[in-house]
């Protein structure tokens, strides 16, 4: 014998009734508002004569979270002694999964709980027929349904906005969440965005460490701009450090895509600032003693390969004076396992003496720096076959990326292969891309950043002997590469271009050798990203 719907008038023991109006958030479209389920509601409990203890009034969604608000619902019902009636407008307003379902039921078969449902027009009780409970169920099917429907509308709407160029949450440091219209977007934080570029200059110097870092943002007073907008924690320093974001692609799962807002640095510069982090243009260290010494950090031993340290001796004299010596700590070279103690101030000078090789001679350097200006038609020339061959090579690429995909849709290649050689496409025709960019703007760029170089690394040695500790520290880690020490010798070699700059001091046939700087693309992109640096910090700069 089959089971016939109950009349909703019998069997219900509840006389009072909380009345349960949801939204998912404060925005919720006309008809499903709080006040609308209110009203509808309040009308329901007094067609059935049954009394509203209270209201609640819940902005939370239904499946994400703990529901903080609806247990806390649940648990005012259930304090009542007696069975009280969960009045709502429709059963997605009470659940749209069924995590909740062995929760209400076990409240059901107690008598705690009836669930009225206004629009679905049934209730269920602990006496509720098959069919009725059937009802439910299918009900938070449906819900379910709906809220899977809206996961994948979503996740299409993601992956759209992703092959777009368009970042879908919240803008990092240096940039800020905008409206366009009825879409997100991001735009320059001018307030921010210079000192973000400032960590990435100064952090490529190689001489100071995260920790040092983010001192200096809190020196710069440089704070979040949203949540309680503190300074930023050492954490988030190296977070924005390895954000790719910044130069022009976002990271998303593992994955590089391209977006599509003004980037706030160079591939370059961000490239510079992973060497750092990678240990190829420093190693880590950390204070010596409370002290700045000038070898902190950028000296290693050429016998045992471990960071040179540093530390300072003093004697009182009898006639009351004082005298303070700094030793560096590092190994015999003729016996390695024995230490020795070498004072720093030989070093410095074998340091100060390097630099001098820098010099040239002012005669020299105001014929160098006439002859670079004057190369504008060459420089010029050099662009446009440059432009041509980036613009030639990155067709080819894109007809590569063409017949991949012809490859994928034929069968012939997995989506997995698809993706895997398509990314590595389109890093190289984002290097094309951002070499076209600079060629856009670089007819002067290189130019005005070789005769800063040439004027700079000229009296890198009075500035070297006229500055601080950390400056000196500064200065040696950005003109020399592979700082070691073996005995009390001091062995390096200059990074480039001064390491070319040699042959300008030494030759006064140096038209050829600018040329070749000129058009040698990483020997210019290293000029120009070195002279970027050292505006930044004002190294080299007197």
């Amino acid at each position: 014998m089959t089971e016939s719907y109950s009349d909703p008038s019998k069997n219900l023991v509840a006389k009072k009734a909380i009345i349960l109006a949801r939204v998912s958030s404060r925005d919720q479209e006309e008809g499903y508002s709080i006040d609308a389920q209110r009203h509808r509601l309040e009308n329901y409990c007094s067609r059935r004569n049954l009394e509203i203890l209270k209201t609640f009034e819940i902005v939370e969604s239904s499946t994400n979270g703990d529901r903080d608000q609806f247990m806390g619902m649940l648990q005012f019902v259930t304090s009542q002694k007696e069975t009280i009636a969960i009045v709502a407008d429709k059963v997605d307003r009470v659940q749209r999964s069924f995590k909740e379902y062995p929760m209400l039921d076990s409240l059901i078969q107690k008598g705690k709980i009836e669930l009225h449902f206004n629009t679905e027009n049934y209730v269920i009780h602990k006496d509720s027929v098959s069919q009725e409970r059937l009802m439910w169920s299918m009900g938070v099917v449906m819900a379910q349904s709906y809220v899977d429907c809206l996961k994948d509308n979503v996740k299409r709407s993601i992956d759209h906005k992703i092959r777009q160029g368009e970042w879908i949450a919240m803008a990092p440091l240096g940039y800020i969440n905008v409206r366009e219209g009825e879409r997100g977007s991001l735009v320059i934080d001018e307030h921010r965005a210079h000192l973000v570029r400032r960590i990435f200059e100064e952090y490529a110097t190689g001489t100071f460490t995260y920790q040092e870092m983010t001192n200096k943002t809190k020196t710069w007073g440089l704070k979040n701009r949203v949540g309680k907008k503190h300074y930023l924690p050492r954490t988030q320093v190296v977070r924005i450090l390895n954000n790719p974001f910044y130069y022009g692609v976002m990271e998303i799962k593992g994955k590089l895509y391209d977006h599509k807002y003004p980037p706030i640095i160079s591939k370059e510069l961000f490239d510079y600032c992973q060497d750092v982090t990678a240990g190829r243009n420093i190693r880590p260290f950390t204070l010596c003693n409370g002290r700045e010494y000038v070898f902190r950090g950028i000296l290693t031993c050429g016998v045992s390969g471990h960071v040179v340290t540093a530390d300072t001796k003093t004697k009182n004299y009898k006639n009351g004076s004082r005298g303070e010596w700094t030793y560096l700590r590092c190994f015999n070279p003729a016996k390695p396992e024995k230490r020795m103690w070498v004072r720093e101030e030989k070093i410095i000078a074998q340091a100060a003496s390097a630099l001098k090789r820098l010099n040239i001679s002012p005669d020299l350097l105001k014929v160098v720096i006439s002859s670079v200006r004057e190369t504008d038609k060459a420089e010029r020339e050099f662009l446009q076959r440059q432009m041509s061959e980036f613009q030639r090579e990155h067709s080819l690429l894109q007809n590569r990326l063409d017949k991949l995909m012809d490859l994928l849709l034929d069968g012939v290649i997995s989506q997995k292969e698809f993706q895997n050689k398509k990314e590595k496409i389109r890093e190289d025709q984002r290097d094309l891309e951002s070499q076209i960019g600079k060629n856009r703007e670089c007819d002067d760029s290189f130019k005005n950043a070789l005769i800063s170089l040439i004027s700079g690394v000229s009296n890198a040695h009075t500035l070297f002997e006229g500055s601080t500790n950390e400056q000196k520290r500064q200065i040696l880690n950005f003109v020399f590469a592979n700082l070691t020490i073996q005995g009390s010798t001091l062995c390096f070699t200059y990074k480039t271009p001064f390491d070319l700059l040699l042959k300008v001091a030494d030759d006064e046939k140096w038209l050829p050798l600018i040329d070749t700087m000129r058009t040698n693309m990483e020997t210019r992109n290293s000029i120009i990203l070195l002279h970027n640096i050292s505006i930044s910090n004002k190294i080299l700069i007197s």
